[in-house]
């Protein structure tokens, strides 16, 4: 695949790439809802037939706030996150089985702690899944959850054995991305993805009442915005930072 990349104009179409259906494909998602965020590209590859392993790191229960879930702790109201989860799966067409909720540990600050624990957890999930194909958010973004996913990633490299390509997603928060791979689509998909995002039920009122419009629109203007940037045809677009990465000799 790099062969391909490397010999067409930058940034290549994803649909230009010729994925085979055989490649596993990993989502470490930090939170319930980072899958969503780039759900159309997440579906062509699904189409393509390629298997879509998603795991969500975190409960985010810090997203959950207490106007929305009154007097619940953070068990239900992690409850809540991972039901928003399985119901915009179900929607997506992914097998219940395919996702896996690893609940790592949060630090004083309630984001991910960086530990032992909470690698182990991860580099074991990573083994038994063994992906050619890798999708994160980048890691330079003031998302502290973000950073410290990319960092686990980076740490599991350190002793894998089998080589592979990282997408690092462009979302909200990301402060500086490399335009490599770039999945463009239309109003039909973006109304699609729209209605993926509001099973985010928790997150979509917390950005009406912080930002005055709801999680799926705080998606698709990042999607919109892009494209305008990108002077594409299309309306919108998912960009993404790709990483090669070859197997480390034992």
């Amino acid at each position: 695949m790099k062969k391909q990349f490397d010999e067409k104009p930058h940034p290549v179409i994803l649909h230009e790439l010729k994925i085979p259906a055989s490649l596993n494909i990993v989502l470490l998602a930090p939170h319930p809802d980072d899958f969503d965020a780039i759900g159309v590209t997440m579906r062509a590859l699904h189409q393509n037939g390629n298997e879509i392993i998603l795991a969500v790191l975190t409960t985010g229960v810090s997203g959950v706030e207490d106007t929305y879930a009154a007097k619940l702790g953070s068990d239900d109201k992690a409850i809540i996150r991972e039901e928003e989860q399985k119901a915009s799966i179900q929607f997506f067409g992914l097998p219940p089985e395919q996702i896996t909720f690893l609940r790592l540990e949060n630090d004083e600050t309630k984001h991910m702690n960086v530990n032992e624990s909470n690698f182990s957890r991860i580099k074991e999930f990573w083994e038994k899944h063994t992906p050619d194909l890798v999708f994160l958010p980048h890691g330079n973004d003031t998302n502290t959850d973000h950073q410290r996913t990319y960092a686990m990633f980076k740490k599991i490299l350190e002793t894998e054995t089998k080589p592979v390509i990282a997408f690092l997603n462009k979302d909200p928060k990301t402060i500086g991305i490399r335009n490599d791979v770039i999945t463009t689509f239309g109003e039909a998909e973006a109304a699609w993805k729209g209605e993926l995002l509001r099973f985010h039920k928790s997150q979509h009122e917390r950005n009406l009442r912080t930002r005055n419009h709801g999680f799926d629109e705080r998606i698709l203007n990042v999607n919109r915005k892009d494209a305008e940037e990108l002077d594409l045809q299309d309306k919108y677009v998912e960009i993404f930072e790709l990483e090669f990465h070859s197997a480390k000799i034992k």
